[in-house]
């Protein structure tokens, strides 16, 4: 009989006074900011990067375990040359500015997304920050970079029937908890809450598998205005959520 592959820990980890233990944020209105102050669009993206710096801030002292951040998806890609180049300028700019800054809060960094397509030099700062916060457990922040949940589900479904074609999994065992063992987020609790801000209200293409019993709180703020209180905000519709997952009340 084929052996299964290992399961991931689905456990939920305990978070204090009804906060969240994992939050995830589609961080959007980057260009509108900078639009509606008559700006080049790498300014709304410098000042994302300081809302970044808050919410990490944030989460630190709401005593958040987990936090991720849709940093950069698959489809940025086909954003117009300069400003992919822009965007992947910044990003290079941050992983030699802020890493430290990191280490010496207690974050461990984690990414996960098609780190291949970037340049290899980013790809090797990725892989220090990494490193060097490894050890940390003070939040466990991910940034998906290059990702789209639609093409980790399918990598994950190739993991599974090559697996099987080798004879290292029975495709009869193959369960959920087995499954997202095989998707990038293998070893995170699934989202709680997912924060988007600009207004919009649709997933884009993030974390499918992993929402599914996840609470969304929609916000008209743009990323770059995104504040301390407004991470309260959020945290309190929370609280104020009744979570049953899929069960019917008592």
């Amino acid at each position: 009989m084929p052996a299964t592959l290992p399961s991931a820990a689905r456990e939920r980890p305990a978070a204090p006074g009804g906060v969240p233990a994992h939050i995830a944020i589609i961080m959007d209105g980057n260009g509108r900011w900078a639009g509606a102050r008559g700006l080049p669009r790498i300014a709304g993206h410098r000042a994302g990067a300081q809302a970044v710096r808050r919410t990490i801030e944030a989460a630190i002292s709401h005593r958040v375990g987990w936090l991720t951040l849709y940093a950069f998806s698959s489809e940025n890609w086909r954003r117009p040359a300069g400003e992919v180049t822009d965007l992947t300028g910044l990003l290079r700019h941050y992983l030699k500015s802020e890493v430290a800054e990191l280490a010496r809060n207690g974050v461990r960094l984690r990414v996960i997304g098609e780190r291949g397509r970037f340049a290899e030099d980013i790809q090797a700062l990725l892989r220090e920050a990494e490193r060097l916060t490894a050890g940390n457990l003070r939040l466990n922040l991910t940034v998906a970079l290059s990702y789209g949940a639609r093409d980790e589900i399918v990598a994950a479904a190739r993991r599974a029937a090559e697996a099987a074609q080798q004879g290292r999994l029975d495709p009869a065992s193959l369960d959920e908890a087995a499954f997202a063992g095989l998707l990038a987020t293998t070893g995170m609790p699934d989202p709680d809450l997912i924060i988007r801000t600009s207004g919009e209200r649709r997933l884009s293409n993030f974390l499918l598998w992993q929402a599914a019993y996840a609470e969304f709180v929609f916000m008209d703020v743009l990323w770059p205005d995104f504040s301390p209180e407004h991470f309260g905000q959020a945290l309190d519709e929370y609280a104020r959520r009744e979570r049953r997952f899929g069960a019917r009340p008592a």
